[in-house]
């Protein structure tokens, strides 16, 4: 009869060898394997030749097919999805926490996480093909808070940019410190589509993170930067119904964005904004956002603060933003909204807005990871 001691050491044992194994065939499959040149066909009709071995995110980016991604490629972000009918193999453990049912059932896949072996057919958007990569310069850079800086991106003279108000593109940052390869990350515009030379950005700095770290303490006015885009679903729908716009921290940049836009070619629908903050300090350009009601005559701007600083002498909104959300809404039957945020406060405005009877297909998020 086996000890309780020598049952666990044969565990161990069976566990080191199988991490040992698994070490090698990833070396393996890195350093030995040869798959020579590979055919990828895109929508059925544009052929690529491609050196296998490498992701098919990567592979892709190699033939200015830009796949969003705002983790850089590490799996985590679920954005860089494309249909892959043919080529890719079976499904691994760290695609599957993004995939529904739904898209399992029409192959999709994690281009991040899918590698080139053979020859390939892949479906993605057509909207893609016109994504393109720009070398630009900083303008200028400013602070917003204590916590966000809004970078302002000047593209060369002979290029101009073409997106819709809302949508985000992806920055590449540098190998440094923090970083020992180029990763890209994503950021919602704040600039207006008509100036269609300068990409505007507000990027808030998350502890320890790649980019945001890069762009607080590293980047210069007049430095070089490499962006592409634009990406995304994310913009102001042809309707004639009314608006709520709810966001908090940088998610003010893409409704921004639309406000501005909708100022500039005479929207006058009707629009509430709820931001949410925890004090005065952390309020993204308050006196800026609520003097668009002086081109929107229709539009009203509602600051909440959660948790106001003694001094702040605050006499507006407090509590969450859904609770003023709720406060403030007088039935959703004729209105869609547009929330950026957190995962968190995105969920909660949805259930709020729903409880209210907004439908959820006119319930429209930027969801930051």
């Amino acid at each position: 009869m086996f000890s309780i001691s020598a049952l666990l050491i044969s565990i161990g044992a069976i566990t080191a060898l199988t991490v040992v194994l698994a070490i090698i065939l990833v070396v393996a499959d890195a350093f030995i394997a040869d798959y020579g040149e590979c055919k990828v066909t895109v929508n059925g009709k544009k052929e690529l030749t491609i050196k296998g071995g490498r992701t098919l995110l990567s592979s892709l980016m190699e033939e200015e097919i830009f796949i969003p991604s705002a983790c850089g490629g590490r799996g985590s972000c679920g954005l860089c999805k494309v249909k892959v009918d043919s080529g890719a193999g079976q499904y691994l453990p760290t695609e599957l926490p993004w995939i529904s049912p739904e898209e399992k059932a029409e192959n999709v896949r994690l281009s991040c996480q899918v590698k080139v072996k053979q020859d390939m057919s892949i479906r993605i958007p057509e909207e893609l093909f016109s994504v393109k990569q720009y070398k630009t310069k900083v303008d200028s850079i400013r602070d917003l808070t204590h916590d966000i800086k809004e970078v302002r991106f000047r593209l060369p003279d002979s290029q101009t940019i073409d997106y819709k108000a809302g949508q985000f593109v992806q920055i590449l940052t540098p190998e440094y410190k923090l970083s020992d390869e180029q990763v890209f990350r994503a950021y919602s515009m704040s600039s207006v589509p008509s100036e269609k030379n300068i990409i505007e950005l507000e990027i808030r700095l998350v502890p320890e993170g790649i980019c945001t770290t890069w762009v607080h303490q590293y980047l210069k006015e007049g430095d070089e930067v490499t962006i592409n885009g634009p990406y995304g679903d994310f913009f102001l729908r042809d309707t004639d119904r009314d608006i709520i716009c709810i966001a908090g921290g940088s998610g003010n940049a893409p409704i921004k964005s639309i406000l501005l836009d909708m100022a500039e070619k005479g929207n006058n629908r009707k629009v509430s904004y709820f931001y949410g903050a925890q004090a005065i300090k952390d309020l993204v350009l308050p006196d800026e956002m609520a003097a668009i009601s002086e081109r929107l005559p229709n539009y009203r701007y509602i600051p909440v603060l959660s948790n106001p600083d003694p001094d702040d002498e605050w006499d507006g909104e407090t509590g969450w933003v859904t609770d003023a959300v709720a406060r403030h809404m007088d039935g959703g039957d004729n209105v869609e909204a547009y929330l950026c945020g957190s995962p968190g406060m995105i969920d909660a405005c949805i259930k709020v807005l729903t409880e209210q009877g907004v439908p959820e297909e006119l319930i429209f998020y930027d969801k930051f990871a």
